[in-house]
């Protein structure tokens, strides 16, 4: 059990003459003829706790032990402080080391470290200022995720990891098997015979919570999931993991027009709330990682949300006079250069994008009545472009009946896995919404770091799966 005043961020806020006691890792160490300067930290704040420590106060054996990464726990009374960084500082009546860091073989040196280098450490990256700062803003980000659904009265669903079905119609899954890989059995074809496997069939690691979402939302209307996704795609960019968390709200009676308006709602309040919270962690970001990051979030809290369709987003990048690396015409994606021109030039703040064409998006969405378009939408925010994508999913039997039949011919996949979608349409099926937030890409935008590698705990990329 933790006592009262035991986390250094409530140490710090107490007054002098109180007493309390410290438990931290040291990040440095200052000696002066009469005492020493100990900076200690336990991950609950930004700022580090200072241990004043007279040299006539503990034995010279245990402060020898008392180095960069040693483990230590430190007790005594709050005075005010002898140095100028901080208001008060801990004097310390008793010192023990609970486990002690040789500082000639220690990772982490009183200096900036390049982050590709403490990737290669993530067991230490962890006791870094910038990491400190990162996962302190993951985790008020999750609390603030549950906050905002809670409230709402969303129910969370946890949605499987392993999966027969492939919600992204892109094929990229890494699958799941018992077999031995080497000498797999094989029907009377040559075939992989998956009827021995464990599962009886092809499966996979998901890509996505949605389609079980949809089955709850047709039953308790508002739904959210929470968890770690899976892509195999062979990608080594700052902005691709093959293993990432993804937040998906479903909502039942919902057309894309309330969807738009919950992606908007809730990300203001998921961006307010660690403002609010982690405002030195922001400042700290600000300062080393991204010069506009706060005013940048500002901006999205502050402004309504501008609404245009993909067509209109076409004209506005073609008719731009500038040289696009990736060129666009109708019928294309767009691509990252031409989501922040729209955000960061011509709306100067959040921007929402509808009307997508239908083949450039996946088989559940809603089809217009144009027969070219769905009813998608991607919310594309300054700075990293697209944050949001959803849409109003498609809820007439015959038209996704058509369309999952396209998709099982184009990817060589069992229509039979997608049995139970079709049937949720024929049983009582409504009009139903949801969109999808990558919780790394959110964390990348409220961080400014500009590799997601690094608002991770342990990022997991072609090649690399440590830790």
């Amino acid at each position: 059990m933790v006592e009262k005043g035991g986390y250094v961020r409530d140490i710090l806020a107490l007054a002098p003459g109180a007493e309390a006691t410290a438990r931290g890792w040291v990040k440095t160490r200052t000696e002066f003829p009469a005492h020493y300067f100990v900076k200690v930290s336990d991950g609950s704040s930004f700022a580090d706790l200072q241990l004043l420590v007279e040299k006539d106060a503990i034995d010279e054996a245990t402060m020898a032990q008392v180095t960069t990464g040693a483990c230590v726990e430190a007790s005594g009374v709050i005075v005010p402080s002898a140095g100028k960084e901080q208001p008060t500082d801990l004097k310390v009546s008793r010192l023990a080391v609970h486990g002690a860091a040789d500082p000639a073989t220690y990772y982490l040196q009183k200096k900036r470290m390049n982050l590709e280098t403490l990737r290669e450490i993530a067991h230490f990256r962890t006791r870094t200022n910038t990491f400190g700062a990162v996962f302190r803003v993951r985790n008020r980000l999750a609390f603030a995720v549950h906050e905002f659904f809670q409230s709402r009265g969303f129910m969370l669903v946890h949605s499987p990891i392993i999966t027969a079905s492939d919600a992204e119609g892109a094929g990229q899954m890494f699958q799941v098997t018992t077999f031995d890989i080497g000498a797999p059995p094989r029907d009377g074809g040559g075939e992989v015979d998956f009827g021995q496997d464990f599962f009886g069939r092809p499966s996979h690691l998901t890509v996505s919570g949605q389609l079980e979402a949809e089955i709850f939302a047709l039953a308790f209307t508002n739904v959210y999931t929470f968890g770690p996704t899976f892509r195999a795609e062979n990608s080594n960019t700052a902005r691709h993991l093959a293993e990432f968390w993804m937040i998906e709200p479903e909502m039942a009676f919902c057309d894309l027009d309330g969807d738009k308006a919950l992606a908007e709602d809730f990300l203001k309040f998921i961006i307010e709330a660690v403002m609010r919270d982690c405002q030195r962690d922001l400042e700290f970001f600000q300062q080393f990682y991204d010069k506009q990051l706060i005013p940048t979030l500002e901006n999205v809290v502050a402004n309504r949300f501008e609404q245009i369709t993909y067509t209109e987003a076409v004209e506005l990048i073609t008719g731009a006079k500038k040289k696009w690396e990736y060129p666009v015409r109708w019928g294309t994606d767009l691509q990252s250069e031409h989501e922040r021109f729209l955000t960061e030039e011509v709306f100067r703040k959040p921007v929402v994008v509808t009307g997508y064409p239908k083949e450039i998006k996946a088989f559940y969405m809603r089809e217009n009545d144009d027969g070219r378009t769905v009813r998608a939408m991607d919310v594309l925010a300054p700075r990293i472009g697209e944050i949001i994508g959803g849409s109003q999913r498609e809820d007439r039997l015959e038209v996704l009946e058509r369309k999952v039949a396209e998709q099982c011919a184009t990817h060589g996949t069992d229509p039979e896995a997608y049995r139970w979608y079709l049937e949720l349409r024929k049983y009582g099926g409504v009009e139903h919404s949801g969109f999808g937030l990558g919780f790394e890409r959110m964390m990348m935008y409220l961080t400014g770091m500009s590799n997601i590698r690094d608002v991770i705990p342990f990022p997991r990329y072609p090649g690399h799966a440590d830790f």
